[in-house]
């Protein structure tokens, strides 16, 4: 087909950007610290666009807009509880997760943080949470590379499985080589590609259905409902949706971004540009879903995909109504979104086995460059790992994606919440709080109770056994309370 040249050139050109980027960052990774958390040095517009895209994963462009195209604006209620979930992660969390790591034996990954915050002797806390890191997040990367697979599959015709090793391949050469520095500086061009995507591609809809007018005078002939917020929801079903929003406070991949800024001064500002640009991606979402509804009905001969497979609504525009190269770097978009959070992933789960087990426990004398290596071997690992759980070509990404969200956030996000904010949580409720979440989570999503989002649960049960236990147990000892109100201080001074 005409588009396959433009598009793979494009696609390629791209692609060596990215590590291009990694081999930059490679020549400023000297140690543990900065492979893992770039030794700490985003500025604003680094932590706030790498905290976004490494958020916003294929599903932005894939899986929502499939959701919009198929049932109208009720399914919007998921972006109102993520725009309300990541503000109030940016308000009460980033700038005290920042300096509680600092303050907390300067903290590399979250099980770290935890067992220093707590005074962890036995090592209990720092197994538990990095198990959970890898369990839920090979299952969360597993959903990238399904993604990445749909991609390669719908624009260059491949099979799945060539397609599944061509999505991942590029993204988890720039993490094996240039660690965090190179995420955050890939995400970085990957946030600012989604934004461009997710701007034009709707606005060019709209021309080619005729403006706003003829635009939703066709989803309604299509279906009036289309409009309903409401439509086909239930008070469980917005709640589920809404939901969503919790997962913020758990998500190690995000809260990365938050500990590896270069101050808790700069957080203010990264808070106000994630925040801009992540309502402008999710508005555009919503809209490219929404006015693909009236393009296709419009359209029925060139519908036949998407009405296959909703999921591709924005694959399918890109290519229907853009000039190749434009088309190139439209669909470069979700590879980017794809790319972005993959690669934070695929980080996040070496730093865990590298720094919270292999140097905890079998090799607490190992040289930086020992270890730098050995996260590097566990990239590839944990890929490996994820490649094999995607290869069932049945996948859906937001299915995926929706049980990973919902593990994090019910294990982590309490414990992550209420540690920076109150200072009489002990050892025993963290460790009660990350057992109950990942437990309920697991059990409500088998059962599938009251249909129900399982991390609304979790979280909730997850909180109250921190509070229970903390309180009914013996409080944080003298030198706990010193480092919390410390980091405190510092924090209000600086903020």
């Amino acid at each position: 087909m005409s588009i396959t040249n433009p598009t793979l050139i494009t696609f390629v050109i791209y692609i060596a950007a990215m590590v291009l980027i990694g081999l930059m960052a490679y020549r400023s990774t000297n140690n543990l610290s900065d492979y893992i958390l770039g030794g700490r040095s985003l500025g604003s517009v680094v932590t706030a666009l790498s905290a976004g895209a490494s958020d916003m994963s294929g599903w932005l462009l894939m899986g929502l807009p499939g959701a919009i195209y198929m049932s109208g604006l009720s399914e919007s209620w998921i972006a109102i509880g993520l725009v309300t979930g990541a503000y109030l992660n940016w308000l009460f969390v980033a700038g005290r997760l920042r300096v509680q790591t600092e303050h907390n034996g300067d903290a590399l990954t979250l099980p770290d943080y935890f067992s220093s915050r707590f005074e962890d002797k036995s090592g209990l806390l720092r197994i538990i949470s990095a198990i959970v890191i890898l369990v839920f997040f090979t299952i969360y990367c597993a959903s990238g590379i399904v993604a990445g697979a749909r991609l390669f599959e719908s624009t260059f015709g491949m099979s799945y499985e060539t397609a599944l090793w061509a999505g991942a391949a590029a993204t988890i050469a720039y993490t094996f080589i240039g660690g965090f520095l190179a995420v955050s500086w890939t995400d970085t061009v990957q946030a600012t590609l989604m934004i461009f995507a997710l701007i034009l591609t709707p606005i060019i809809v709209l021309l080619a259905t005729g403006g706003v007018d003829t635009t939703f005078l066709a989803i309604e002939a299509k279906d009036p409902s289309n409009f309903d917020m409401l439509k086909g929801t239930s008070f469980i079903g917005i709640i589920s949706l809404m939901g969503w929003g919790l997962g913020y406070f758990g998500q190690p991949h995000i809260l990365a971004r938050f500990m590896a800024a270069d101050s808790v001064k700069s957080i203010a500002k990264a808070r106000r540009i994630s925040m801009t640009w992540m309502i402008l991606c999710l508005a555009g979402t919503v809209a490219v879903g929404f006015f693909g509804i009236a393009y296709f009905s419009a359209h029925p001969e060139v519908a036949g995909p998407v009405n296959e497979n909703p999921e591709r609504v924005f694959i399918e525009l890109a290519k229907l109504l853009f000039n190749p190269w434009i088309a190139g770097v439209l669909l470069s978009a979700i590879l980017a979104a794809v790319m972005s959070t993959l690669s934070c992933q695929l980080l996040v789960c070496s730093s865990a086995l590298t720094e919270d087990f292999y140097k905890s426990f079998l090799r607490k004398n190992a040289s930086q460059i020992e270890l730098v290596w050995v996260g590097r071997l566990m990239v590839l690992a944990v890929a490996l790992i994820a490649i094999a759980l995607a290869s069932n070509p049945e996948n859906r990404v937001l299915g995926l994606v929706s049980y990973a969200w919902a593990g994090f956030g019910a294990a982590f996000g309490p414990v992550v919440l209420i540690s920076v904010l109150w200072k009489g949580m002990t050892r025993n409720g963290a460790l009660a709080g990350i057992l109950v979440g990942a437990i309920t989570v697991i059990v409500w999503k088998h059962f599938a109770l009251f249909g129900l989002y399982e991390i609304i649960p979790g979280f909730i049960l997850a909180s109250l056994a921190i509070l229970l236990v903390s309180l009914a147990g013996k409080g944080p000892t003298k030198g706990m309370v010193e480092r919390f109100d410390a980091a405190e201080a510092d924090f209000k001074l600086n903020h």
